[in-house]
Formats: structure tokens, sequence, C-alpha cells
């Protein structure tokens, strides 16, 4: 109960601290600028790719994500519609279950149509699982883009992990805007 109470209150810490040092614009567009370069050089085709195929990119450059049995995460990311960064987002989740660690990430989704650009642009908070699936995957150097990746609505890319970290999942994570 000690264990769970103490992991509580690191996980609340991590996740208030985080948000109260939120990131500036030119922050966040720097970041995600910096991982979107690092997205190019470990994902073969992902530049011919986007430049063929996505609408627009939702780009989260540092997600931080802890837990013990109970476990949360938190980051922030740009969302740009032809290069132009017009929105930016937090993403969170919490969750329990078998999970232990800590770890960074990078995740960029790709929305390939118009529908699932609009229909994520028109909630106010998108919930993954509830408002819209994504077709996760897991990329790591060396790896390349697919046809049948194309073919879904919305795609999303995990790439950058660092850490350890039992449960690597974006389901139940919520997307909302940051008011500026």
């Amino acid at each position: 109960m000690r264990l769970i109470k103490y992991t509580l209150i690191f996980l609340f810490a991590l996740l208030l601290s985080t948000s109260l040092c939120a990131k500036t614009a030119i922050e966040i567009d720097t970041q995600a600028n910096a991982a979107f370069q690092k997205f190019d050089k470990e994902v073969k085709g992902s530049v011919a790719f986007v430049d063929n195929n996505v609408k627009a990119l939702l780009i989260f450059p540092s997600i931080i994500k802890a837990g013990i049995g109970i476990g949360g995460e938190y980051g922030e990311g740009v969302l740009r519609v032809d290069g132009k960064s017009v929105q930016y987002y937090s993403t969170a989740s919490a969750s329990i279950g078998f999970q232990l660690g800590v770890q960074k990430k990078s995740l960029i989704i790709a929305f390939m149509t118009e529908k699932s650009l609009n229909d994520f642009r028109n909630k106010n908070g998108w919930k993954v699982g509830v408002d819209g699936s994504i077709a996760l995957i897991n990329v790591g150097i060396g790896k390349d883009i697919n046809t049948e990746t194309a073919n879904k609505p919305v795609v999303g890319f995990m790439f950058g992990n660092k850490g350890l970290m039992y449960n690597l999942t974006i389901e139940g994570s919520k997307f909302t805007k940051i008011v500026r």
C-alpha cells in the first residue's frame, strides 16, 4: 500500500512539474524539427511517405512515461498542415496494470485523409480508442514504411525509445489543444 502511495505521489509530481513547465511554441517547434529529422534518418522512405500521402502530422518530440503498477505519461507537440505549425497539443494518459519503469519516446501521428484530420481537429480532446484509432508502428533504425501503412486513415510512428518500460502503447492517450 505504501508503494502505491509513493508511486502516485511520484507520478503526480512528474506530470505536474512537466505541465507547469509548459514549453513555448518556439521550443516545441524546434524539438519537433529535431524529432522529424531523427525520424527521417531512422525510417527509410519517411520523407517520400510524408510528401506523397500525408494531410497533416502531429509531432510529439518527447513523451515521458513512468509507472510501477500505476502509470502516467505526458508530452507536448505540434500539428503541422502543409509543413506549417497550426496548433499545439498535449498528450496525457494514466493506466493501471502490469507496467514497470520510466521511458522517453517520440511520436509522430500521420493523418492520411482529410476526414481523419477534420475529425481530430473538431474534437475538444481526442482520445485514442474512443474518438479514433491509430495504426501504431514501432520503428527503429533501418525500418521502412510499406504500402500497407498508407492504407490506414491515421498512422502513428513511435521511435527514439529511451529507458526501460514494459508496456509500450498509446491506447487511451488523450490529445488536447494547448491554448496559448
